[in-house]
Parts: structure tokens; sequence; C-alpha cells
């Protein structure tokens, strides 16, 4: 049975070309960067390379680019460390309630220290306000964070409207953007951001290598101490394949990145039509227009997701239920709930996500066994019996 992956938003498979650029680096060109001989300057450039790439595609200037180990270890360094620099200043921190747990738990680690935190309701469709950003701002507020696009119901937030408001009052202002980096133009200054994460593995570069931006100026205290890497702000021996990777693959979305967006837009817009038509008692989660061009997340009445994941599975299609991160969790997710679903129904999710190389006869295939994996279950379900 041929397999079909509809789950990029949780990872996506490493791009060929991104394989190679890599393979010199473990064999051939392996010194560490730190080394002042021909082995360590070869993976130096290789990485400053990378650097310079990476800041072009995002508007950035090198200086500002620390690489990490992935998006979780970006977001917790941007909340943390801002946290601890400004901790003189205040200790109040603004974010929104449907953030990445690479946010939500670092924001709970500071509340336990002393720090508060405000969480921004959004709306039915996922969106934060921007004039709840404002209200919220006090004279001990020190950082806003708010997710660039999120990861479940693929809804894209005001930035750049946030951004003015932050800017206006001084407040350095955070990005997740492990979502839109590599999938819809992302640029640090037309965003009016501070500093923003990133993470290679979710646009076609290997796992375990990510990168924060910092913009010049912003105060920061270093998250990992022990060395000088990094210009002092991010201690740890260079993962060199892993930068070149994130680079390479930051190269292969600036040329690709328009034309594959329209593509999975259009194959997006093809799938939530037709399964609100064939599929009675359904439920699109997230903005309507402004959401990622590769997500689809729909709640399914009377069904539990698991079921449906299962079965989905079984039939060869490769899904999820929301953030690969709480995959294990027996509760519903918490994005669904903050866009005022019941219990019930955040249960009954699922979503769907493209990617790069996804056929449209895939699609096709899903659009047709959907609809009966469905009518299975529910013939099976006592609340669908009920209703």
């Amino acid at each position: 049975m041929e397999k079909i992956y509809l789950d990029y938003a949780a990872t996506t498979p490493c791009d060929p070309e991104v394989l190679e650029a890599m393979k010199p680096y473990f064999f051939e060109k392996f010194g560490n960067p730190s080394s002042i001989h021909y082995f360590g300057q070869e993976a130096k450039k290789a990485i400053e390379d990378a650097r310079e790439g990476l800041a072009s595609f995002l508007g950035a200037s090198p200086a500002e680019i620390v690489f990490t180990s992935g998006g979780t270890e970006s977001n917790n360094f941007a909340v943390k460390g801002v946290a601890y620099a400004q901790e003189a200043k205040g200790n109040h921190i603004i974010t929104s309630a449907i953030e990445h747990h690479a946010i939500t738990e670092p924001c709970k680690f500071l509340e336990k220290h002393g720090f508060k935190i405000t969480y921004l309701r959004v709306d039915k469709d996922g969106l934060v306000n921007p004039e709840d950003v404002k209200k919220e701002i006090t004279d001990k507020t020190i950082l806003v964070s708010v997710m660039h696009a999120n990861n479940e119901i693929g809804v894209i937030q005001p930035i750049a409207e946030i951004g003015k408001i932050t800017r206006e009052k001084g407040i350095p202002f955070h990005t997740d953007a492990v979502q839109t980096v590599g999938h819809i133009p992302v640029n640090v200054n037309e965003l009016n951001v501070d500093l923003l994460s990133l993470s290679a593995h979710k646009f076609y570069g290997p796992k375990g290598v990510g990168a924060l931006y910092i913009r010049k100026g912003t105060r920061i205290e270093r998250f990992f101490h022990g060395g000088d890497q990094e210009k002092g702000r991010r201690a740890s021996t260079h993962n060199t394949t892993g930068i070149v990777g994130l680079g390479k693959a930051a190269g292969l979305c600036r040329r690709k990145m328009t034309e594959e967006a329209k593509f999975q837009a259009n194959l997006r817009d093809r799938m939530i039509k037709e399964i609100q038509e064939k599929i009675s008692e359904t439920h699109l989660n997230g903005h309507p227009l402004k959401r990622l061009p590769n997500n689809v997340n729909f709640s399914i009445k009377y069904i539990e997701g698991e079921s449906m994941l299962l079965n989905l599975d079984m039939l060869g299609i490769a899904a999820s239920t929301g953030s690969a991160c709480t995959s294990s969790s027996l509760e519903p997710s918490h994005v669904l709930l903050a866009i005022g679903l019941p219990h019930e129904i955040a249960h009954g999710s699922l979503r769907f996500t493209l990617g790069r190389w996804t056929k449209e006869e895939e699609v096709t295939y899903l659009l047709d066994i959907l609809p009966k994996v469905i009518n299975k279950l529910r013939a099976m379900s006592p609340l669908y019996e009920k209703k």
C-alpha cells in the first residue's frame, strides 16, 4: 500500500539537495569551527555562508542570527533570555492563549519565579486583536510574544500591527515563526519584530538545528553557558552539518516558496470545500482566509480524532489531531478550547498539512475515503445515535 504523508506541520522530509550539501561536513570537512587550523576555518566559513544566506532570506543582518538546536530552544532563549535581561525594568510578559508549549511552558516556569504572564484571548477564528495587546501593556511589561502562525489551525496573526504597538512602547517583541519560515514571506523588518524563532526541519532541512533572530540592540541574557560560540550568545560546539543543511533549505525555499504556496493553497481550498460538502456537521478550525497555504483543520462531530487517525493510517494516510509535541495527551487541544470549542467537539479534530511532495491524486484519494471512514465511525458512535 502506498503511504501518503499529510502531516508536514509536524515535520518535513529532508530535501535531497539539502542532504547532498550536508554530506561533505560529516567526513571531509569535519573540523571544529572554533579551531584556528585549516579544517576548523573551512567549517567556520560554511557556517558563516549559511548565516549570511539565512539573514538575507529574513531581511536581517548576519550578526543578528544565532544558531540553535531548533524551535524549542529558540523560544526558550527568547522568553527567558529577555525576561532575565530586563528583570530590573519589570516582570510582565504578554503572550497569547494559543502559543506552542515551547512558549507557554517557559512562561509557566517564569511565573514560578515571580514574573507575571498575561495570556491574550483570541476570537473564534484564533486571531489576536492588536488592540488587546495595547490594553494589556503596563510600565512593567518587558516582552510580548505572539506566534506568526499557529501550528494546529494555521491562522496567521497580525504580527506587523502588533509590532508597531510594541515599537512605540519600546517593548521587545518576539514571534515564533517555526510554521511560517520557508512557507510564506517572512521579513523581520516588515513584521516589526525584535526576535524570531525558526526550525530547519519544518522547511525541508535536518532535525536538531534552528535559529533565533535577535535584532541589534535587544537586551538578552545568554541561555547556554560554557563557551564563546555565537559571539558569546550561545555556548556549544556548532552543529556544522545541521547549519549547512539549514542554510541550503532556506535557499531552496527562497526559490520555490511562491510556486509551492500557490499549489498548496489550491489543494487546501479544494479540501476545505469538499470536506464540508461530503461530510455533515463539520467545523473548519481557524480563519478561512488568514491561514497558512498548507493547513486544513476540521472538527468532525460525534467521533474522536484518534479513531479517525488510526483508520486513516490503516488506509495509508498519515495525518494529525494537532501538535506533534502533545500527540500522546488525552486532553483536548488548548488551541481548540481557546477558540471556543467544547471539549467533545475539540476531541474530534483532524489536521491535514501539505508539503513539497504532496500530489493532487493523493488529495483526491483522501477526499474519496475520508467520508467513508467518518460514516463507519459514526455508525459505531453512541453520540451520533443520540443526536
